[in-house]
């Protein structure tokens, strides 16, 4: 079970911390990952780590502006958010999937088979 939480209402510019509290006892053999979907639009790829959390990738847009990280003794992902605009208002998901090697992560939803209720985002010009 995935659990987010910290969405709200920022203005442009600020910032915000995303977490997801997961349930799994073997959460630290779990590849974990952020996805969004806006209104009127498809859910994409944000952010992904590894279960070792030395590996991260994220999408474009949000590159230099979004950290992932994970706390594998709490069983905890997070997703912190600086330089907030308009364009980021969606719903959050946390992802997660089992995986093998340390240091994969994956981009693509069908990669994952575990999903929370999502936390909503929104961004004020």
């Amino acid at each position: 079970q995935l659990v987010e939480s910290g969405g709200g209402l920022v203005q442009a510019g600020g910032s915000l911390t995303l977490s997801c509290a997961a349930s799994a006892r073997t959460f630290s053999r779990y590849a974990m990952g952020w996805f969004r979907q806006a209104p009127g639009k498809e859910r994409e790829f944000v952010a992904a780590v590894s279960w070792s959390g030395g590996n991260t990738y994220y999408a474009d847009s949000v590159k230099g502006r979004f950290t992932c990280s994970r706390d594998n003794a709490k069983n905890m992902v997070y997703l912190q958010m600086n330089s907030l605009k308009p364009e980021d208002t969606a719903v959050y998901y946390c992802a997660a999937r089992q995986s093998f090697a340390s240091g994969d992560y994956y981009t693509q939803q069908y990669d994952y088979h575990y999903w929370g209720q999502g936390t909503q985002v929104t961004v004020s010009s």
